[in-house]
């Protein structure tokens, strides 16, 4: 397999990219934070603290819209180095992606896994996002060979 393609990834494509990566991680950080932080409200309740409590509870309903409107910031810091023509080449060693700024090359063996979604192909190095391909870059041959070869070297996961 030996596929190069050029593409600028749009912004809303990227904050997808990167909302699906880290969407396991943050539910379950999400959901072990307000556990605790429900346990601590209903201990301060007990305690007869009930400014700490409610303090507790309301941490525990903003917590995650906090954490997702920072991740959604954080990446759009990124934009601007991501939404740029790219020329993406995928052979059967690895991939790379170019731009008139960087270049990435990582080789398959490096990663954990890889989630084939609809939009993204997304590659995890220890089970954390490290990486995307938009199948939007791909005509729809180029995408069943990639997803073929993926299938094959049993790093494609579903969810």
């Amino acid at each position: 397999m030996d596929i190069s393609v050029k593409y600028q990834p749009t912004e809303d494509e990227v904050s997808r990219a990167f909302t699906e990566g880290f969407k396991r991680q943050l539910t379950v950080l999400y959901a072990v934070l307000v556990i605790v932080l429900l346990g601590g409200a209903a201990y301060r309740f007990a305690a007869g603290d009930p400014g700490m409590g409610i303090g507790a509870l309301v941490a525990a309903v903003l917590s995650p819209l906090v954490g997702t409107w920072w991740l959604r910031r954080r990446a759009r810091r990124m934009l601007s180095f991501l939404c740029v023509p790219t020329t993406v080449r995928v052979t059967d060693s690895g991939y790379d992606c170019r731009t008139d700024e960087s270049t990435t090359a990582m080789r398959w063996t490096m990663f954990s896994h890889v989630y084939p979604t609809p939009e993204f192909w997304l590659l995890y190095v220890n089970d954390q996002p490290a990486a995307f391909l938009p199948r939007a870059a791909f005509d729809a041959a180029q995408q069943a060979e990639i997803d073929a070869f993926l299938a094959a070297r049993k790093i494609s996961r579903s969810r």
